[in-house]
Parts: structure tokens; C-alpha cells; sequence
């Protein structure tokens, strides 16, 4: 740089001594003036060719030139073809990243905060019948023309995937992944469940029908039981105790039946389009009537906290059977002479009911696991409760159809909690009074 430099220096003052020499010996100053108006012409020729260069379309070598125009060249040359290089592999990079989104058994759509389609992979194009050349810069709901999925992209709620219909074909069953990233754009995966889907109605069917077929033997079976324990002498011990155990296994089933029968409905019906404000204060105060006669010997403590004015939207059976779920599940495995509270309240984020107990507690390691079907920490447990495993499945199930979601709190030794939050929408009024 600095031999350029000085060749530049060397060039003017050569320049500007032969017009000194020429102006001194024609006594006249139009030799300088003629040798600068030459040297601006040919900066001015130089510039005008960077520019011509720089702006034309295709790129072609530089002009040829000399001192600092030369560098100047060589440097801009060099830049370009790096910055080529550059453009070239992530030209490469994004087609790769294209060829192996487009590879994909997923639809990919990217959409902006506007609800904009930004791209989509060929597997949309199967799944959702989207066309580049008329789809691209749409709206995705304009595309889309369904509430659900409208309702989702609003809410921005999306702990839990969507499942809708395929546009293009209503026998093809699509799972709707959002993953939020930016300011307000989101990727949106969406997969084909409609196999699983097939293979889930068909447990849910077999499940449904099975448990159905069974009531009707059971009852007659329970009802034959009922009958031979009231004819047998008092001095057939032997009998009589096989009967009774007999007895007890089969209203197990029943209760087990009668719980699988309420889980398939539940999994397989939409959720009720009227429902109504339920009045907690006399439901939750007659099933402390129920908890207390489950108690029985054990001589529990259970209380009741509930505002006299508290209501709530939803389907009365449902709440009912979740509440339920909730108390007998405490009484049954809370030792004796615990204390058990039962709890009802509003906030500004919305409703909460809870049952608290003082018993012997869940290790943390089971809870993410207990509302699974047939789930049982201590299957020990549950034989001598007669517990079916399905109560919390039931109450999961339940506060999902009603907007809401089941929180377990417990530590071993200490008890457990477990509350049940509504969100506001499900709030009537404020509560005033208490009443215990």
C-alpha cells in the first residue's frame, strides 16, 4: 500500500515539475492548469469505469489500470470472488436445508406475526393442498377455514398439539406442533396421525364395548352372590367366606367396569354445548356427608371450605364424578384420624378446587405418571382399597373438557394436594360469604 502510495506522490510531482518547467519557460500559467484539468479528466475516466464495473449485471474482469485505480481493482477483486465463495456454499447450505426439509414425512410452514405463509415444504403441498404460485404471502386461516385452528393460533396456548381433518382429505388425520420464535413468527409441524388415530379408536371401541358387554353378566353375577349369602347358614364359614370374597371381587369389577364405561364417553363424546352454573356449596357439602360414612372407623377429620354463593360452568355430572374422584381417593388412602380439607376459591387467574390430606404422601418420582390408565404407585395399595386406577385418568379427562388442568402437589410423610384449576371463562360471580 505505501509503495503504491509513494508511486501515486511520485507520479504528480513529476507531473506537476514538467508543468512548472513548461509554465516558466512560456512565462505562462496554462501548462498547470492544462496538466491538472488532465489529471482530474483521468481520475474522472477512472471513476466513471469503477462505476461501470460496480453496475453491470454479469461480472466480467476489472479495467486495466495502474497505481492506487490498479490496487483498487485488485482489492475489489479479490472481495467479490470471497464474497462469492461466500454466497455460493450458502446457496448450497439452504438447498440442502431445503432438500432435507422437503424430505421430510412432516409439513413444515413458517408463518410470520402476521399469520402469513412464509414457506411451506412439498409434504404441505399432500397434506393441506397448498400451491406455491397461488398460496405463498396468504394467511394461513384464509387457507385453513377452520375455527379450531383459529382459536389455537389466538389463544397461543400450545403445550398440546392440535388434531383436524385434512382440508384436502377428511379421512387423513393431521397433529398441528407450534413453536414460537422471534418476534411473532412460528413454525408450525404438522403430522400424519391418522393411523394412531385409527389404532386409538379402535382401543377406545374395544374398551367400550367390552366393558358394556361385561355389565350385563356381572350384574346377574353379583345378583346370584347376593342371593346365596343370604341362603347360607351362618355355620358354613368356609362358604360364606368364599362367597363374600367372591362379593367383593365382583362389585371391584363392577366399579371398574362402571369407571372404563365413564372414560371411553369421555374420550370419545365432545363436551357438552349447554352447560350451566353449578351450585358447589350444597354438592361439596353433601359429598363431606359421603366422605365421612367412606370414612366409617377411621375417624378422619374432614372439613370443608366453600363460599355459600359459589358457582361454576360446566356439566354437573363431570364435576361431580371429578370432585368425587378427588375425596374418596383421600379418604381411602389417608390413615386413620387425618385430617382431610376440602377447598374452593377464586382469583383473577380463575377458580381452584383442592383436597388436601395428611397421609403418608407420593414420591415425586410417580407424579408425572398418575393420571395414566391403570397407573398405581403401590399396587398394594389399591387392593385393599379396591381402587380401579382409573379415578384420576377420569378427573384429567374431565378438567381437559372443561379448559382447565389437574395440579399434584405431595411429599412423602407429609400429604398430598391435589387441586383442580378452571380458567376465568368458567366463573359466574364473585363469591361473598364462607361457609365451612
Amino acid at each position: 500500500m505505501k509503495s503504491r502510495l509513494a508511486s501515486e506522490v511520485n507520479r504528480i510531482l513529476i507531473l506537476s515539475g514538467i508543468a512548472a518547467l513548461a509554465a516558466v519557460s512560456l512565462d505562462s500559467l496554462w501548462p498547470v492548469v492544462i496538466a491538472l484539468a488532465g489529471y482530474i479528466v483521468w481520475h474522472l475516466r477512472q471513476l466513471f469505469e469503477l462505476y461501470s464495473w460496480l453496475t453491470q449485471k454479469e461480472h466480467t474482469e476489472p479495467p486495466d489500470s495502474s497505481g492506487l485505480w490498479g490496487d483498487l481493482y485488485t482489492r475489489l477483486e479479490h472481495l467479490f470472488r470471497k464474497e462469492r465463495r461466500a454466497q455460493e456454499e450458502l446457496a448450497g447450505i439452504i438447498q440442502r436445508a431445503q432438500s432435507s426439509v422437503n424430505a421430510l414425512e412432516d409439513a413444515v410452514l413458517l408463518i410470520d406475526r402476521h399469520g402469513r405463509l412464509e414457506y411451506f415444504n412439498q409434504t404441505a403441498e399432500q397434506f393441506l393442498g397448498f400451491r406455491h404460485s397461488q398460496d405463498m404471502n396468504q394467511v394461513l386461516t384464509n387457507l385453513i377455514r377452520d375455527p379450531r385452528l383459529y382459536n389455537y393460533l389466538q389463544q397461543g396456548l400450545f403445550r398440546e398439539p392440535l388434531e383436524l381433518a385434512s382440508p384436502k382429505d377428511d379421512n387423513r388425520i393431521l397433529q398441528y406442533h407450534v413453536t414460537e420464535f422471534g418476534p411473532g413468527d412460528r413454525l408450525i409441524m404438522v403430522r400424519d396421525v391418522t393411523r394412531l388415530h385409527k389404532l386409538e379408536q379402535m382401543r377406545k371401541d374395544f374398551v367400550a364395548n367390552v366393558s358394556h358387554e361385561l355389565k350385563t353378566p356381572l350384574t346377574v353375577l353379583k345378583g346370584y352372590l347376593e342371593t346365596l349369602l343370604g341362603s347360607v347358614p351362618d355355620e358354613q364359614t368356609r362358604l360364606r367366606r368364599a362367597l363374600h370374597q367372591m362379593d367383593q371381587q365382583s362389585s371391584r369389577m363392577e366399579a371398574l367396569v362402571h369407571d372404563l364405561l365413564m372414560l371411553s364417553r369421555l374420550e370419545s363424546s365432545q363436551p357438552e354445548g349447554v352447560q350451566q352454573a353449578v351450585l358447589l356449596h350444597g354438592l361439596l357439602q353433601r359429598m363431606r356427608d359421603d366422605a365421612e360414612t367412606l370414612s366409617g372407623d377411621k375417624q378422619q377429620k374432614i372439613s370443608v371450605d366453600v363460599p355459600v354463593d359459589a358457582r361454576l360452568i360446566g356439566s354437573p355430572a363431570e364435576l361431580e364424578s371429578a370432585f368425587s374422584n378427588l375425596i374418596s381417593n383421600a379418604v381411602k388412602y389417608s390413615p386413620a384420624k387425618s385430617e382431610i380439607n376440602i377447598r374452593y376459591w377464586q382469583d383473577e387467574r380463575g377458580a381452584h378446587f383442592s383436597v388436601s390430606d395428611t397421609g403418608h404422601g407420593i414420591d415425586p418420582t410417580h407424579i408425572p405418571r398418575l393420571t395414566e390408565r391403570f397407573y398405581r404407585p403401590d399396587s398394594s395399595r389399591h387392593s385393599e382399597t379396591g381402587g380401579t386406577g382409573l379415578g384420576l385418568a377420569i378427573v384429567k379427562h374431565i378438567m381437559i373438557r372443561h379448559q382447565g388442568r389437574l395440579e399434584i402437589k405431595s411429599e412423602v410423610g407429609k400429604g398430598s394436594t391435589f387441586t383442580c384449576h378452571f380458567p376465568q371463562a368458567r366463573l359466574v360471580t364473585k363469591p361473598t360469604a364462607v361457609a365451612g
